[in-house]
């Protein structure tokens, strides 16, 4: 599995502060897709790296991501 071009703490920091809970992957997906300052590189890798599902916690995603 690849990984994100930001910074692992730049991506935990969009995860935890960016998005609001409970969200599902199509969710979180179009959020991040919004965010200009995410590389489309990096979009790509969160969209093709994250499990279906509906995520209650930043903790969850972080998780899934092996972050």
């Amino acid at each position: 599995m690849s990984k994100p071009t930001l910074p692992k703490k730049e991506v935990i920091d969009h995860i935890r502060n960016h998005t609001k809970y409970p969200s599902t992957k199509k969710q979180l997906v179009e959020a991040c897709n919004r965010m200009s300052d995410v590389p489309k590189a990096d979009r790509e890798w969160f969209q093709k790296t994250l499990p279906e599902g509906t995520y209650k916690t930043a903790d969850e995603i972080i998780k899934k991501l092996k972050l």
